[in-house]
């Protein structure tokens, strides 16, 4: 085993599988799809770690816990359409997109859809939609089965609640800093939804996320 993959192998046994990732699946996926492959060339060293990866403009790559743990609560199918707001990197795109039917991922900054159309591209992920624009309080017209935020929002995502079909999943990291919760929501039927939280976390917060009104003193 050469260092990579050992460092692979160590974030799967330490990191991924101690947070209860336990679907086979996920950790199958995490081993083939190669994470270092979309890390910026001066960042390759973070590739394996547990942290947040920063990849320019503000924005953050999920640590490879928190993107495996979000893989295990959405719970994708091979027919399911997907909605992931913040392309960042395209890591988790290129995730998503190996288990479900298609992808449509949206990023507010271009230079960041750039470079992730480029990876994606280059290692043949050819059922995503890359778009670019703001898509933090939804995006077009269709509906989806399932549907992740890659930035923390302060309140919970109602906007996008319309956009699930029935059965659809929500998956997005809500509160404010520190006290930030992992959060599946679940529409069981026309406009009956079911909220689950699922651990504590802390990301960085989604650009343009509608916000409290905050008391003022």
């Amino acid at each position: 085993m050469n260092n990579v993959e050992l460092a692979r192998f160590n974030m799967v046994e330490q990191q991924i599988r101690p947070w209860d990732v336990l679907d086979m699946t996920v950790l199958d996926l995490v081993k083939k799809v190669k994470r270092e492959q979309f890390v910026p060339v001066d960042k390759q060293s973070l590739a394996f770690m547990d942290v947040e990866i920063p990849l320019g403009h503000g924005a953050s790559m999920w640590s490879p816990k928190l993107e495996a743990r979000a893989l295990q609560a959405l719970k994708l199918k091979t027919t399911d359409r997907v909605l992931e707001v913040g392309t960042g990197s395209g890591y988790l795109t290129a995730l998503l997109s190996r288990m479900a039917a298609h992808v449509t991922s949206v990023e507010l900054v271009q230079d960041l859809s750039t470079r992730a159309e480029r990876s994606l591209a280059a290692h043949h992920y050819d059922n995503i939609t890359l778009e670019v624009g703001d898509a933090s309080k939804g995006w077009g017209g269709e509906k989806y089965d399932a549907i992740v935020l890659t930035g923390s929002v302060p309140l919970p995502p109602e906007s996008f609640y319309a956009m699930l079909n029935v059965g659809g999943r929500l998956f997005a990291v809500v509160g404010d800093a520190p006290a930030m919760q992992g959060t599946l929501v679940t529409c069981v039927a026309p406009g009956v939804f079911e909220t689950t939280v699922l651990f504590e976390t802390c990301v960085t917060p989604l650009v343009n996320a509608p916000q409290p009104e905050r008391f003022v003193f």
